[in-house]
């Protein structure tokens, strides 16, 4: 089986509070670092969301496959040039060490606005980090906003749960 086999059924999901060190280390949950080392022998790509103040971890197989994507958008065309010069731009490649720790690069720290308390999301293929306080504050906005369902897509209105 191949990476790119390996990462198509790797799922991530669930809520972890974890700490990042004063250097910028975090540690990775149990649960998420034993996916990473099974899927990509724990090398990662982070990179920035363009829309939120978050970031984006996605095992290496697993980016390569977003990435050809973005590359293959007609960078003549002014939002996916865009796309490409945040997603791409600011993507680190970076590698788990002996103790499932991975260094946060400083700018991609500044732009996330992360400080010791940290969130991982889980979100089935990706991993969102933010900031703690960014996300109480993203997490309070998500409940206080009416049903929503007039905004969602049409195939999505038939989503039971």
């Amino acid at each position: 089986m191949s990476a790119g086999e390996k990462g198509a059924n790797t799922v991530f999901r669930g809520i972890h509070s974890i700490n990042m060190d004063a250097k910028g280390r975090m540690s990775v949950p149990a649960r998420f670092r034993d996916q990473l080392l099974s899927v990509c022998e724990g090398q990662v790509v982070v990179t920035i969301d363009p829309n939120t103040k978050n970031l984006a971890m996605y095992p290496l197989s697993r980016w390569e496959e977003i990435q050809a994507k973005i590359e293959a958008l007609p960078s003549i065309n002014p939002q996916a040039r865009r796309l490409q010069q945040l997603f791409i731009g600011h993507a680190s490649d970076l590698d788990m060490d002996g103790n499932g720790r991975i260094l946060v690069p400083p700018m991609l720290r500044r732009y996330a606005e992360l400080e010791k308390g940290l969130i991982l999301l889980g979100q089935g293929q990706k991993i969102e980090i933010w900031s703690e306080a960014l996300w109480e504050t993203r997490f309070q906005d998500i409940q206080n906003m009416s049903d929503g369902l007039e905004e969602l897509p049409e195939e999505m209105r038939s989503l039971s749960y």
